[in-house]
């Protein structure tokens, strides 16, 4: 046996901040050496962040990169450790993974196939390397090898796949396999998605078993710019075994997760595989004396935390990565607290459940002290002795009733503020609503009423509601949270300068069906802490002591479930209800995928929506909501165009900053819905001749 101890280091890195990130960096592998290990490998453009944009194109990013890069070597003895930043070489910029090897920088691996779809725009910065080349670029007064290049330390060969290289089919792992490579290292900045973390260890676990190597896989973690949120995960594998998988979603500003690998039985899995050795590429190896020190050996087995094993995993992970954005969405913006408009509704609840999970979940992962010390510039919280005492200084909540408002949304806003400890307000604003409508009324000479001018009506009480609770954000020196969901903006059922006014928007990467059953689920199931660490102080709002595996759950949320979903902006005796003005949330959910995600137009649409929701609805309010759904998609971009920043969630969204591109002006498929009616009208006709039935 020749075994090494390595380790994938995740960090929670914020882009330009240098020596934030520096100093993160060093104080991880501090904490690699201190538990003995060889060979780290930490996150892609952990130097300088992932999320610079268009900072990416300045000199100085590059040349403050280099300077990091240079300082942190001097703390590399007796360690091997890969670094991420990005280069100019020859008048391109490169994102490159640098291995320092015992305070001597060794070379640059560059990574060869650039991120271009979704949320990730790396061609417009990035220049991707062409695979068998190597180059040198001077940084001082050395040059250094560049691009496509193994490392040989001491015998051990050791190669990179940065990201997005091991995503592609002709991934540049299978020409390290044929280099007779020992390890391959692949530092990424992968960004969070439902369930993405199983592809990860699929192609993590493929590629060690495929390749006969050690895959060492480390990503960020948290929100790094305001958008992305990393959920840090970490793992190593051996010959198609995982051997260890490091905790998502941590709070900590980094994690190191150590393994101990057996170099021989992977080159004994490439001796009997016997693939194609390349040697015509001499000139791609990096040689370095390194002394690898003596290891124990030890027994592996990579387990999933509780929360990921127990049949809830879009929950908790939905709850885990909104909590963990919006803390360090408070933390980075060094903002004194949330300010939210509750309603007693789903969207602004669900929004006040995940401040109460941010707290509840940091003080789980890092102790009150962890907390307070990573909040220290908030003076009200270190006297806090509670996460009770947290929320109630971190989040303020105000109700805002009019006439068409009821007791029963106000009973449901103070319900849930009281159970998780938010400094609740209420306010009536129907005075200043007259007050408007008295001015509009005196000007046009006539009185407004619900037949005539219901929109404006409606929506004067949502803007209304905007100045408060700005000014009370002002006052608190907070950030607002808008409410709008997913479903909402994609059909535009939100007032702007209403519900939308806030500083960030936590949900409008969630669709309104899968968010209402979270709620209930909150309520009645709960997050899984069965795993969570010990810190100093583990203590419950409730109940006091935290048993390891309790169930974080919100008992607060009962009465916002038993509510039909509405507005509350028509008379009460209107009734109102949100799936009433638009079309039951499954279906709108449904609909946007088959014509937004799928591409699909809405004849398409309307056959795959009839084959999902047959004995349920018919044809004819089918295609009532498709029509619908269209028309007011496509008027609305104007508004997805200004919604606040918004947590990307799955591999989807709406936000076209970031994903969806639409025009503001267009067509509005106006001959795509008369075929769509055409054709169903055929449908009719032939049905009537027994021809087809429904």
């Amino acid at each position: 046996m020749k075994l090494l101890k390595v380790a994938a280091g995740v960090l929670n890195q914020t882009p330009l901040a240098w020596e934030h990130n520096k100093q993160n960096i060093i104080h991880a592998i501090e904490e690699a050496q201190r538990q003995g290990v060889s060979l780290l490998c930490l996150p892609e453009l952990c130097i300088s962040g992932y999320g610079c944009e268009d900072a990416f194109y300045a000199q100085n990013t590059i040349d403050q990169s280099i300077a990091s890069l240079l300082e942190i070597a001097q703390h590399t003895n007796d360690i091997a450790v890969a670094l991420g930043l990005p280069l100019r070489h020859n008048n391109r910029t490169y994102d490159v993974a640098c291995l320092v090897v015992n305070k001597r920088i060794m070379g640059f691996a560059v990574k060869q196939y650039l991120a271009n779809n979704g949320v990730h725009y790396e061609t417009r910065w990035f220049q991707p390397w062409q695979p068998a080349l190597r180059d040198e670029i001077k940084i001082g007064e050395f040059s250094y090898p560049f691009g496509d290049i193994v490392f040989d330390l001491s015998g051990v060969r050791i190669g990179f796949e940065i990201c997005e290289d091991a995503w592609i089919a002709n991934r540049p792992g299978r020409s390290l396999y044929e280099r007779g490579i020992d390890i391959i290292l692949n530092p990424s900045a992968s960004h969070f998605a439902f369930f993405k973390s199983q592809t990860r260890e699929r192609f993590v676990v493929d590629a060690s078993r495929s390749f006969g190597v050690s895959y060492i896989y480390t990503n960020l973690l948290g929100n790094e710019a305001g958008r992305i949120i990393f959920d840090g995960d970490a793992m190593v594998a051996t010959n198609g075994e995982l051997l260890v998988s490091g905790a998502r979603l941590s709070y900590e500003d980094f994690v190191i997760v150590p393994a101990v690998i057996d170099v021989e039985a992977t080159r004994l899995n490439q001796v009997q595989n016997r693939g194609n050795l390349a040697l015509s590429y001499p000139n791609l190896r990096v040689t370095e004396r390194f002394d690898w020190p003596e290891i124990a050996p030890v027994i592996q087995k990579a387990e999933l935390e509780a929360w990921e094993r127990g049949g809830y995993l879009k929950e908790e992970e939905f709850a885990r990565a909104v909590a963990l954005g919006l803390f360090d969405y408070l933390r980075k913006s060094r903002s004194q607290g949330y300010v939210l408009s509750l309603s007693g509704g789903a969207d602004s609840s669900a929004i006040a459940a995940t401040v109460f999970l941010m707290i509840r979940m940091a003080v789980e992962n890092i102790g009150i002290d962890g907390v307070k010390k990573k909040l220290s510039y908030i003076r009200a919280l270190q006297d806090c002795k509670t996460p009770e005492d947290m929320v109630g200084k971190l989040l303020t909540v105000m109700y805002q009733g009019t006439e068409n408002s009821s007791d029963d949304t106000f009973n449901s806003a103070k319900e849930l503020a009281d159970d998780i400890g938010a400094t609740f307000l209420n306010i009536n604003i129907n005075g200043l609503v007259e007050t408007y409508r008295g001015l509009i009324e005196q000007q046009l000479g006539r009185e407004l009423s619900w037949d005539t001018d219901d929109l404006a009506l409606q929506n004067i009480q949502a803007r209304v509601r905007a100045p408060s609770i700005w000014m009370l954000a002002n006052i608190n020196n907070a950030l607002l949270l808008t409410t709008s969901n997913r479903s909402e903006a994609a059909v535009g059922y939100a007032t702007m300068d209403g519900d939308t006014a806030g500083s960030i928007s936590p949900i409008t990467g969630i669709d309104k069906h899968f968010l209402r059953g979270w709620l209930r689920w909150l309520e009645t199931t709960g997050l899984n802490v069965k795993n969570a660490p010990e810190p100093t102080d583990r203590t419950s709002l409730a109940t006091g002591p935290v048993a390891p595996d309790e169930l974080i759950k919100v008992k607060g949320l009962h009465a916002v479930n038993n509510l039909q979903p509405t507005a509350e902006l028509r008379p009460l005796d209107k009734k109102q209800t949100d799936e009433d003005d638009l079309m039951p949330y499954d279906v709108l959910n449904s609909i946007e995928e088959a014509a937004i995600r799928a591409k699909q137009p809405p004849v398409e649409v309307l056959k795959i929506v009839e084959a999902r929701y047959k004995g349920t609805h018919n044809r004819e309010k089918l295609l009532i909501w498709v029509e619908r759904f269209f028309k007011l998609w496509s008027r609305n971009q104007w508004k997805r165009e200004r919604y606040a920043p918004s947590f990307h969630l799955d591999d989807y969204n709406l936000d076209p900053r970031s994903w969806m591109r639409f025009p503001i002006l267009s067509g509005g498929f106006e001959k795509e819905l008369d075929e769509m009616k055409e054709w169903a009208a055929d449908q009719r006709d032939n049905g009537r001749r027994g021809k087809i039935g429904f």
